[in-house]
């Protein structure tokens, strides 16, 4: 079937109506992450819960359970699939907590910080597990290959992560090669899952690449937030990046902008991690006074129309405009 002409949705900057829309089918997701998160291994539910109950926007299995409403599917793949990509999810943020030595986590103390570095590792593995079983209980081999691949990847984006560590030199194509796939595959698994589910693959490569452009945009204002968000809506501290030693965007291209003292303040900071009280005051200052962050923001509205150009090629309806409201409001949250 041939996707009938239409232009660009445009993006209000909002993800209430998605929320709204797959409320019904949001629930069962919910209860299914319950369910499936259980263990007569106690600490297994106490540290899933910890993080699933932590007030997270489910912004990626709503996206799953949209695209497949997009696609007028009426099974429950859709739910089994949301869910599992909230496990894929989670078990990541249980991951890059031990990796990044992170304290906290959505408003709260990391898992690592109550049960400790292994616990945190393990149940990680435990959920992605789960999720699996989930995969495999929709029957569908292309969603299951959609999703294995997408675990490879992001497992890939995590070690060449962890490879330029702490080094300035690495520059933005290793930048944008990590977040490609640590952030934008996953993102990119959970809008390709509706048309898949629906029978409508021939719509399967615009809608991962929706995915993907929706991922980049994403992760990209989640690195200006580390910079100028606020720490209560963020749920970490601001300038956690910065201690952690993270290159990212707006650091690699204040650091290539900035005279010799402030390459030494970055060197100082990234590559010998010694960040000193103040420092990330200092850090603020030149990623806005370099044009960093406007950088960034230009460059994440960039892939944000390459979103909607993407999602333009998918049946026009009223879920299709409901769907790029989720664009506006990667590139315009303030947390």
């Amino acid at each position: 079937m041939t996707a009938p002409a239409a232009t660009a949705p445009s993006a209000s900057g909002d993800i209430d109506r998605l929320s709204s829309s797959v409320a019904d089918r949001l629930s069962e997701v919910n209860a299914l992450i319950l369910e499936h998160a259980g263990s007569d291994v106690a600490m297994i539910p106490a540290i899933a819960d910890h993080l699933i109950s932590s007030g997270g926007k489910r912004i990626r299995p709503m996206l799953t359970l949209g695209t497949a409403k997009l696609f007028g599917y009426e099974g429950d793949g859709d739910v089994k699939l949301a869910t599992a990509v909230e496990y894929m999810h989670t078990a990541t943020l249980l991951h890059d907590d031990v990796v990044d030595e992170s304290a906290m986590r959505r408003g709260r103390p990391a898992a690592r910080m109550i049960w400790g570095n292994q616990a945190s590792v393990l149940v990680g593995d435990f959920l992605l597990g789960q999720a699996f079983k989930l995969m495999v209980a929709v029957g569908s081999l292309e969603a299951l290959d959609v999703f294995s691949r997408a675990a490879a990847t992001i497992s890939e984006g995590e070690v060449r992560q962890l490879a330029g560590a702490k080094n300035l030199s690495v520059g933005e194509a290793h930048y944008m090669a990590v977040i490609d796939a640590k952030t934008a595959a996953l993102f990119a698994a959970a809008t390709a899952a509706g048309p898949i589910l629906a029978g409508a693959s021939a719509y399967r490569p615009s809608l991962e690449s929706f995915g993907r452009h929706l991922g980049l945009a994403f992760q990209l204002i989640d690195d200006v937030l580390d910079f100028e968000g606020d720490a209560g809506a963020l749920g970490k501290n601001v300038g956690d990046d910065l201690r952690e030693g993270k290159a990212t965007l707006p650091v690699l291209l204040a650091y290539a902008r900035g005279d010799a003292a402030d390459r030494a303040f970055w060197e100082r900071c990234i590559e010998r991690g010694d960040v000193e009280d103040g420092d990330v005051p200092t850090a603020v200052v030149l990623v806005r006074s370099t044009g960093a962050l406007d950088e960034a923001r230009r460059r994440a509205r960039g892939f944000a129309d390459r979103a909607l150009q993407d999602l333009s090629r998918a049946p026009a309806c009223h879920m299709r405009d409901i769907i790029a409201d989720v664009v506006g409001f990667a590139v315009s949250r303030l947390h």
